[in-house]
């Protein structure tokens, strides 16, 4: 993977959504910001995550859970008016459904706290999705995010959920970003979103979007089917499926496979390396409820392997 770093990380900014998944059976903390950040602390780096929190008792479930992943909370804002973001999921023939509550907590993240916080750390690498803009106080934030975090690369993890997500706030991520994952889905909705000419060719599109966006790597996730990469170099790599796994649920795998992207990438592995690793991690991930194991012990097999 191409990258002027020549170490792992030790910060990481990650800005965006904390909610909780609210399952038939309870509620689990998520949103995929955190459940990257939970993922990058347990393989050694040190995740900051910048979002913001209604006073409520998912506040207290969360920080209380980074606390027991020994997660830094220096970025956690607290709101009194708007409250802890929600997700509703329900689980069908077809697999899993949200339902994104609107006007919560992490829509009014303030943009002079985010850049305090971002202007204390010395960032690896800025991470930030979609969801978290559909707001303009939080898209002020992550201005300032971004603003006092360069030159730090920046990994933009397009969620396009609707009716969420507008084409320009599609268009200016991109801008700001230099590596994109999307799943295939979301990769051939990009040039209508941004007013490229139509493309049905996936790696068209990809490449496309190296070159309007001046990006370093467009990642594609296939599901099942595994995932691909192009390069600026014009290098193509490729992992494919995984066969026999056990599936509990899906929520979460993506996140698991960009914290894998993210280690890979600032370790210097080999591009077909990290997306093996990552979607290993990913399908094991989805033998389990939730986005984020409830032990370290999960973790032990792969930073093990991967030594």
């Amino acid at each position: 993977m191409p990258t002027d770093l020549d170490k792992p990380a030790k910060n990481i900014i990650l800005f965006g959504e904390a909610l909780v998944d609210v399952f038939p059976d309870g509620a689990v903390v998520g949103g995929a910001p955190f459940n990257v950040a939970r993922h990058l602390q347990a393989f050694g780096l040190h995740p900051v995550l910048i979002t913001r929190t209604g006073n409520d008792r998912y506040r207290h479930k969360l920080i209380q859970l980074m606390d027991a992943f020994a997660m830094s909370t220096s970025g956690i804002q607290c709101d009194t008016h708007y409250p802890t973001g929600q997700v509703r999921v329900e689980f069908g023939e077809n697999g899993h459904t949200f339902e994104i509550l609107p006007e919560q907590a992490y829509d009014f993240i303030d943009p002079a706290a985010a850049a305090e916080a971002a202007s204390s750390i010395q960032p690896d690498l800025v991470y930030f999705g979609t969801l978290a803009q559909r707001n303009e106080t939080s898209r002020a934030a992550l201005q300032e995010i971004l603003h006092h975090s360069r030159p730090s690369p920046r990994l933009l993890d397009i969620n396009l959920r609707e009716p969420w997500y507008t084409p320009q706030i599609v268009r200016d991520s991109l801008i700001h970003a230099d590596y994109v994952k999307v799943n295939e889905d979301e990769l051939t909705a990009l040039p209508e979103l941004t007013g490229l000419p139509a493309m049905h060719d996936g790696r068209d599109i990809a490449q496309r979007l190296l070159e309007e966006f001046q990006l370093q790597a467009v990642l594609v996730t296939c599901g099942g089917e595994g995932a691909w990469l192009l390069d600026r170099s014009g290098a193509v790599a490729h992992t494919g499926g995984i066969e026999n796994v056990s599936i509990k649920d899906t929520v979460g795998a993506g996140d698991g496979f960009s914290a894998v992207f993210i280690l890979g990438m600032l370790s210097g592995w080999p591009e077909e390396l990290i997306l093996e690793r990552a979607n290993q991690f990913a399908a094991t991930l989805c033998g389990i409820r939730g986005a984020i194991p409830d032990s370290s012990e999960f973790y032990k097999p792969f930073i093990d392997a991967w030594k």
